[in-house]
């Protein structure tokens, strides 16, 4: 029997396990990324392991999402990523240079080669056939000091492209259509990979959109075939080396297949608050927009930017509507410069952003209140932006363009002929002299700390009981966004725990903070999909720093349920869930924590309710970790 893409990379990077949907496995991990807003906490947990110098092939520190240099904060922190990098053999990117999914894909991924990030949108380098997932900051450093990536072995589900994209529909608008089919929750447990014939008409960055949007289906990652395009796209970036074929064999197995003709493919946008409220663009015509944003990882390449310049070329902005462009990288930025595309976006009114992930974040170009804003991003939770009330829908830059034009949605078919999609430059202008790359011997280097980098906190061992209530009660798909906010005042926190944690659900019930505070612990109670979103471990250090012990929910995201173990929160999924409906806010909580068991099931006290039946999903080891307090008290144990 033949073997899929993913089982191929999977094979040979197996440490431990076996190849079985469902069991424990241990990857060997060849690159990792990190970015500011993440890496912080990652690199002083690295330094807590004591090691001279990472143990990958390659790992890069990307600057891109707390560019916002107002006050020290920042600043503080891009110094300390840019010595600790120099320190232990780390590549690093500085702010401005690009967003680190573009960056990586331009400059560092490779076939075949497995890579974890602490971004949620790292499987974007599936576009050139990697093997790239999302992880929290703990787990990349530890995948930097040569540990094992542990997972549980997804399905692996064939999305079968046929056709070719036309007319105004853009891979975009691909990954908006798995969405509204399969829903936020449609890839839980699973790889996506693509074949069939549609496959060899997208480009690489039209693929690497839609690996970066399957993180918005809750897939462990999305991966793209090494062919012809990929070794396109690799000479042009002077990469030719880099190249090998990878492909499924053609007698492979998959667990699932879904079928995608392409030439069906019609533009499309995700409503608020959600990737999977999925509507064609034409059923909006009419509403006024008063924003339009084109970049964030997902839509920042030279041909998205490309084809918004021929758009909008002798074409003026909406006066009523404001546009921002960020390119993802200097690279880009640099293409459109030799083409004289910029020219024509300044001329139609677009403000032309800084290189990085700026207000896909609400790091600045947050909409009005209540103001309606167009933007090529992955995600449009509520409040992201950076203004709670902002309604906020995802399209691709085609629609974006033509939004920003007429200051409103109207019908596609009234766009007029889409223009050629753009194609990249036979050889693309370099910028690999922008990144600062170590010494061979960093021992020397000087870590410089600001006073905003407070040191990593110990927490103490799971006790035998656990007495505490529930001190919140939230809907289905509560986000990581929802659970830690980011934005300018907040992000800029990323390295003090203490004073982040004051934030913690501010955006869904201002009294939480204070009212764990006064229990001292509390146990937070959820409905499906819990902490689905971003990987930012800040969603669950900062509620165990708070003294949250444990989530009782109907169901959980990946990468939030990892974070959880890393630091020592027990993770429960209610065995009825209408049990749900029956608890409320502030009752009381009986936890036996010592009867725990992998993977088994126990009898919750909760006063006005009796006992409640909670199951699990851990393994011996994640459960040893939890009972450590969390897995750098885990990992000092087993040194000593």
């Amino acid at each position: 029997m033949g073997k899929t893409l993913t089982h191929k990379i999977i094979a040979d990077h197996l440490l431990s396990g076996d190849m079985t949907p469902g069991a424990e496995i241990g990857l060997r991990i060849d690159q990792t990324l990190t970015q500011d807003a993440t890496g912080t906490m990652a690199y002083l947990q690295f330094e807590a392991l004591g090691l001279d110098k990472v143990q990958t092939e390659l790992s890069v520190s990307y600057v891109d999402h707390n560019t916002l240099q107002m006050g020290f904060r920042n600043p503080d922190d891009h110094r300390y990523l840019r010595t600790v990098a120099k320190k232990y053999g780390i590549i690093f990117s500085p702010p401005g240079t690009g967003i680190c999914h573009q960056l990586h894909l331009e400059n560092f991924a490779k076939p075949g080669k497995t890579l974890i990030g602490s971004d949620s949108h790292t499987p974007t380098a599936g576009g050139v056939g990697s093997l790239a997932i999302g992880a929290g900051g703990l787990s990349v450093a530890l995948a930097m000091a040569g540990e094992p990536y542990p997972m549980t072995m997804p399905q692996v589900v064939r999305v079968y492209l046929e056709g070719r994209l036309g007319g105004w529909s853009a891979a975009k608008d691909v990954i908006l259509h798995l969405l509204g089919e399969l829903t936020v929750k449609g890839g839980v447990g699973k790889v996506f990979e693509f074949g069939g014939p549609g496959v060899e008409t997208l480009t690489v960055p039209e693929r690497a959109t839609i690996t970066n949007m399957g993180a918005e289906l809750g897939a462990t990652t999305s991966i793209f075939p090494s062919d012809e395009q990929t070794k396109t796209f690799l000479h042009a970036m002077y990469r030719d080396s880099d190249y090998i074929e990878l492909l499924a064999d053609e007698d492979a197995q998959y667990d699932d297949e879904i079928v995608v003709d392409l030439k069906k493919i019609q533009p499309l946008a995700a409503q608020p608050h959600m990737p999977d409220k999925v509507v064609p663009v034409s059923e909006l015509a009419g509403l006024k927009v008063d924003q339009v944003c084109i970049g964030s990882c997902t839509n920042s390449s030279y041909s998205d930017l490309k084809a918004v310049a021929q758009i909008l070329r002798d074409k003026m902005v909406h006066e009523e509507t404001d546009l921002l462009i960020a390119p993802g990288s200097k690279q880009v930025l640099k293409m459109l410069s030799n083409e004289k595309l910029i020219e024509p976006l300044l001329d139609a009114g677009a403000r032309i952003l800084e290189c990085t992930c700026g207000p896909c974040i609400g790091m600045g170009g947050s909409p009005t209140s209540g103001g309606v804003s167009a933007r090529t991003f992955n995600r449009n939770f509520e409040g992201r932006s950076g203004t709670q009330d902002g309604q906020v829908y995802l399209v691709s830059p085609q629609t974006a363009a033509n939004t920003a034009a007429a200051g409103e949605f109207t019908r596609p078919y009234d766009w007029g002929f889409a223009p050629t999609k753009p194609k990249m430059p036979p050889l693309a202008p370099q910028i690999g002299h922008l990144f600062v790359f170590p010494p061979t011997d960093g021992s020397d280097v000087e870590v410089e700390r600001g006073p905003n980098i407070v040191p990593l906190e110990q927490f103490e061992p799971l006790p035998d009981v656990i007495e505490t209530s529930i001190q919140l009660k939230t809907e289905d798909n509560v986000t990581t966004d929802h659970i830690m906010p980011a934005g300018a005042q907040i992000t800029a926190l990323r390295s003090n725990v203490p004073a982040i944690s004051e934030y913690v659900f501010s955006r869904v019930d201002e009294s939480f903070v204070s009212r764990i505070k006064d229990a001292g612990h509390g146990v937070i109670l959820g409905g499906e999909n819990y902490g689905q979103g971003s990987s930012r471990e800040h969603a669950a250090i900062a509620p165990r720093h708070l003294g949250v012990r444990a989530v009782l929910v109907k169901s959980l995201a990946r990468i939030h349920r990892a974070n959880l173990v890393n630091f020592g929160i027990l993770p429960f999924i209610l065995a009825d869930p209408a049990d749900y409906d029956k608890l409320s806010q502030g009752q009381k909580v009986t936890i036996p924590a010592k009867d725990v068991t992998p993977g088994g099931a126990i009898a919750i006290d909760i006063e006005g309710a009796g006992q409640v039946q909670a199951v699990n999903d851990l393994t011996a080891q994640e459960l040893d970790v939890i009972k450590a307090g969390g897995l750098l008290n885990y990992i000092r144990q087993q040194k000593a």
